[in-house]
């Protein structure tokens, strides 16, 4: 079981990384082979941004942008806009991403095929910068502006790190603009030195801060490429799900943003002062400097920074700690109040929200000697978490899921991801006055690799972006999965145009409330239940963490 555990952590930090930009083609591609040719010349495709003129290619009939800058920064301050550039840019392929560790990341060989792990080259001081595809420009249109923020929690991953992210589908089918973007991680976006230096009064929250100059960006530049900066939606799964939460409590972006989803992700407590001045202290002491040569911190090589990071973390881990270690800070300025704590909903309950998870996100990455086994088999396995309470977990389980075909699902459901969006859709709904909120779960089952991958962690991105053929390998490409990705991508984009999700795709969704729990479940036949699976996490939450693993 710990090595479920391990993967699971590997995978809330890694993130997923792909960069497959030319793999084939779109859902929506041309049947005729070279009847829509792509264009890339020295005219096609221009346009302005504050720091000079960009040019992309169309694809498609999309237009395509990619590594354009959005700002600059010093290790460990915060983020200034760009330098300007004479003549014009080009933009066409994906710009430098923020160093990670590596190492880490390596995982079986059936989640390697799936996932399609890839690596982009990583350059710290260049890796302030962001993607845009749009069906077109300076046509006097204004799109809906969807802005993705990218999983690996706080210290990993990239705007390219999926295939699925590619968003030339999602633009073309949603007649929006999408933007992608890379910022600042682990070490060099979160390191709080506000103890040693008056100086690095801020450094504790610049991965954080470069989201919102990327929001600023798209304010200030999007209508050139045919967006409408008065209407921009927020997106992002895993760790990108915790950022589009991290927006909705920080004051500095309020009004770059109309609307906000979260995948298998949200904001818990974000770290506080004290624990982070910790860890700021803590890898002085690792790397053997004093306060007075705390400027050393910016030449050490990254890796070896990180390094002395992550040891400070683990020694400095205690009360006031985020369970991902590098994570935002409560500093009570940039970011002043905790989620739930009063008068901190104030700030975004104008914003409308989707929030949701996958049904079995983690489960299905290990075990899979018990991936077939009988329910007698699962049964056995589940008394060892659930004990006495394992016969009324079994009954509340066939309640919420009574089609269920594998009786292994019973153990690999979701109960990590699901309460915490519970949790936090409970807290947005409540708000007098405010925006509705939207629950969801997906739970659609991929068919190949023998069935264990289930609806895992990642799994619903592709059919969000409509991205199907360029992720088979997880999804197995079946005409079931092209279906539910034509219907999920034009909810998405039909949330980003109004603010509600609600479209002939999809049976109605009705917002959520605590009394009603409505939860809208993906699927071959989606549908809408209400509080269906409430049994089933009072008696999964009622068990000590300590039993789960």
């Amino acid at each position: 079981m710990k090595s479920v555990k391990f993967l699971v952590v590997a995978f809330l930090f890694a993130g997923l990384f792909s960069c497959r930009s030319n793999q084939s083609n779109s859902n929506n591609a041309s049947s005729q082979p070279g009847a829509t040719p792509m264009i890339a010349d020295s005219e096609t495709g221009r346009t302005t941004t504050e720091s000079g003129d960009v040019i992309g290619y169309v694809h498609d009939g999309v237009f395509n942008y990619k590594g354009i800058p959005y700002a600059k920064a010093e290790r460990f301050m915060p983020p200034q806009k760009p330098d300007k550039w004479e003549g014009v840019r080009s933009s066409r392929s994906y710009g430098p991403v923020c160093p990670i560790d590596v190492s880490s990341m390596i995982l079986a060989d059936e989640m390697e095929f799936a996932q399609q792990h890839n690596f982009w080259f990583m350059k710290e001081d260049a890796c302030q910068n962001l993607n845009v595809w749009s069906p077109g420009i300076n046509d006097g249109k204004k799109r809906p502006v969807m802005v993705w923020l990218h999983g690996g929690g706080y210290t990993a991953g990239s705007s390219c790190e999926l295939p699925s992210y590619d968003g030339e589908n999602l633009s073309r089918t949603g007649d929006v603009v999408v933007v992608s973007i890379n910022h600042r991680l682990n070490v060099l976006g979160f390191l709080d030195l506000s103890a040693v230096d008056e100086k690095y009064a801020q450094s504790a929250n610049v991965g954080i801060m470069d989201v919102v100059a990327a929001l600023e960006w798209v304010h200030n530049n999007i209508a050139n490429f045919g967006g409408d900066p008065e209407n921009v939606t927020i997106f992002g799964q895993s760790g990108g799900g915790g950022k589009v939460a991290t927006m909705l409590y920080t004051p500095s972006a309020k009004g770059l943003f109309h609307k906000a989803i979260m995948q298998s992700g949200v904001a818990g407590n974000f770290t506080t002062k004290e624990a982070s001045q910790k860890v700021g202290l803590a890898i002085l002491d690792e790397l053997g400097l004093k306060k007075s040569e705390v400027d050393k911190l910016k030449d050490i090589p990254h890796d070896e920074l990180l390094a002395a990071g992550n040891r400070a973390i683990a020694k400095s881990r205690g009360e006031g700690m985020a369970r991902l270690g590098w994570a935002p800070v409560c500093d009570g300025e940039f970011i002043s109040l905790q989620p739930g704590s009063p008068g901190a909903e104030e700030l975004s309950k104008d914003i409308p929200v989707i929030i949701g998870s996958n049904q079995v996100e983690f489960g299905s990455f290990g075990g899979q000697d018990l991936l077939h086994a009988g329910e007698a088999t699962i049964i056995e396995y589940l008394e060892e978490r659930y004990g006495d309470k394992t016969d009324a977990f079994v009954a509340a389980f066939k309640s919420a899921y009574p089609n269920t075909k594998m009786p292994s699902d019973m153990k690999d459901v979701d109960l990590m991801f699901r309460p915490m969006a519970l949790s936090f859709a409970r807290i947005k709904s409540s708000v007098p006055e405010g925006a509705p909120v939207y629950n969801y779960i997906f739970k659609w089952n991929a068919p190949h690799l023998d069935g264990m991958l289930k609806s895992s962690h990642c799994m619903e991105i592709a059919f969000v972006f409509n991205n199907i053929a360029r992720t088979e390998e997880y999804n197995s490409g079946s005409p079931e999965a092209y279906a539910l990705a034509d219907k999920m991508s034009k909810t998405w984009a039909t949330f980003a145009h109004t603010g509600d999700p609600n479209s002939e795709a999809m049976p109605e969704w009705e917002p959520f409330t605590p009394e009603g729990g409505a939860t809208m479940l993906f699927d071959n036949q989606s549908e809408l239940v209400h509080n269906h699976d409430k049994e089933l996490i009072e008696i999964a939450t009622s068990v000590p963490q300590s039993r789960m693993f």
